[in-house]
């Protein structure tokens, strides 16, 4: 029967105390070469990097038949990986299309998008949160609230809205009805 709390020998304490060190170094390394965007507010393919990092380290770190020059190698490769794919999503439209989320206006000049909260899974409480968190305090104040690619709130109070509407163009629910106030 296998000992419950310590092993039958102590190679695997020493083990994990070499490997999660060095791991961990080896970690911090890779992540500044990889630049900011490997710790930065996340979309979905940051977000999916990120916890395939923390899986690869612990299973390094604690199972003896990864070494971990091979944890090691699989970290790199990952955010190679994603550096490549930022660098792609960069340059190409239909890369960004097909792996970023298209920001979702979900409150137009006060008035809720129902349809945008049921694609988004966003309730009116969460948007009202954003809007008191953003200083607001009264609906009729706010021109949208639009859920960002990092599935942060955007809050723009029709005070601060500018004439323009550059920012505006990749938004979903950004419609005619929302360029003709602005015009």
């Amino acid at each position: 029967m296998k000992p419950i709390l310590l092993p039958e020998t102590w190679e695997p304490l020493l083990r994990i105390a070499i490997t999660a060190p060095v791991l961990y170094l080896l970690i911090i390394v890779f992540i500044r070469i990889s630049g900011k965007r490997s710790t930065s507010q996340m979309n979905n393919f940051d977000w999916i990097v990120t916890v395939a990092l923390g899986s690869i380290a612990a299973s390094t770190i604690v199972l003896k038949e990864l070494t971990l020059a091979e944890g090691a190698f699989a970290i790199g490769l990952l955010l190679a990986m994603q550096f490549i794919l930022t660098a792609l999503v960069r340059r190409y439209d239909t890369v960004s299309a097909a792996v970023k989320a298209t920001p979702t206006m979900l409150l137009d000049e006060g008035s809720f998008i129902d349809s945008a909260l049921r694609r988004e899974r966003i309730s009116q409480r969460e948007v009202l949160a954003a809007v008191r968190k953003a200083g607001v305090t009264d609906l009729n104040e706010v021109a949208w609230v639009i859920l960002e690619n990092d599935a942060s709130f955007s809050v723009i109070s029709k005070a601060d809205r500018g004439p323009g509407t550059s920012a505006m163009k990749e938004i979903d629910n950004f419609d005619h009805k929302a360029r003709r106030v602005l015009d």
